[in-house]
């Protein structure tokens, strides 16, 4: 019987094949966005400032500044809309929230990144 239940969320479950990333990390999200007849993808790139692991509600919120505003997007991790998912650098952080984010600006925002070199590639 539970490997009928197993099979069933299998199923069920969308395939998606995301990298594994967590708040701190600087990622691109490509999104489809449909305009009338038309669909294009608008890629959207900041610092992942959380992520959310509900099993089938599970959503990360990317932040970015634009024209020196602040802009927050919350992505659904399982949407269809999400083409690609990219990380450009991974952080050094010591939370899992980086809410302290929204309050700083310049040098004070800046998150170390972590240095991979090429042999472990």
């Amino acid at each position: 019987m539970s490997l009928l239940l197993d099979y069933v969320n299998q199923q069920l479950s969308p395939a998606n094949n995301h990298p594994k990333f967590k708040a701190g990390d600087t990622v691109t999200v490509n999104y489809k966005i449909k305009e009338g007849d038309k669909e294009r993808v608008q890629q959207y790139t900041g610092v992942v400032i959380m992520r959310q692991n509900h099993p089938s509600t599970a959503s990360f919120t990317v932040r970015k500044m634009s024209n020196g505003v602040g802009v927050e997007r919350i992505f659904p991790l399982n949407s269809p809309f999400i083409e690609s998912i990219e990380i450009n650098k991974v952080g050094i952080v010591r939370r899992a929230k980086l809410f302290y984010l929204r309050e700083r600006t310049g040098k004070s925002a800046r998150i170390r990144e972590k240095i991979i070199s090429n042999e472990a590639k």
